[in-house]
This record gives structure tokens, C-alpha cells and sequence, in this order.
């Protein structure tokens, strides 16, 4: 199951609350239309009803049936610069570092 860095929730947390004030809100991971792999990420006020939700430390991950797989060995974060949350990463979703664990 895709697991969040202590960093990538307190950012998920952040941007969600800039949003809405919901407790249902979260960040949707989907895969891109257009077929090259690539992952989206949106603000989303809650799971759509195929999703899978994945919660950290009060962050909600909303997880697109089509990534689950390609996403359950991985782990998301997020870099913190200036003292403003930026995702910053080496994924085809810039800004965010998706990687797969060791061990």
C-alpha cells in the first residue's frame, strides 16, 4: 500500500485545508488520459466511489483504481523550502517524489 513521509502528509494536510475546511478533503492520485503513464494530482473534497483512500497522520490520499497497483509499493513525499510546503521530486509529477521502498 502506497504510504506517505511524515513531510508529504503535513503538505497534503496544508493544501487540502487551503481548500475547504472539510475533513473529507484530500489529494486524488489519478493516471493521465493520454495514455504515457503519467500521474495526476488534484485537490479533491472526497473520494470518488471506485477510490481508495489512504489515510496518514490526517492526510487522505485518494487513489484511482487504475494506479493501486502501480502505486502499492511506493512511498510519497514532499520537501519543505522557505517554510512554505513545495513538493519537489524526481516522479512524472513534478513537484512530488514517489519511490519504492527498500528492504
Amino acid at each position: 500500500m502506497l504510504t506517505l513521509t511524515d513531510t508529504a502528509a503535513q503538505v497534503i494536510r496544508d493544501l487540502s485545508s487551503q481548500v475547504t475546511d472539510s475533513p473529507d478533503t484530500g489529494v486524488r492520485i489519478s493516471s493521465q488520459s493520454d495514455g504515457t503513464g503519467s500521474l495526476v494530482l488534484s485537490i479533491a473534497e472526497h473520494p470518488e466511489s471506485a477510490d481508495k483512500v489512504v489515510e496518514s497522520e490526517g492526510a487522505r490520499i485518494f487513489l484511482d483504481p487504475q494506479v493501486v497497483d502501480m502505486l502499492d509499493d511506493k512511498s510519497l513525499d514532499a520537501d519543505v523550502d522557505e517554510g512554505r510546503s513545495r513538493p519537489t521530486g524526481r516522479s512524472s509529477t513534478p513537484g512530488w517524489s514517489c519511490s519504492g521502498r527498500s528492504g
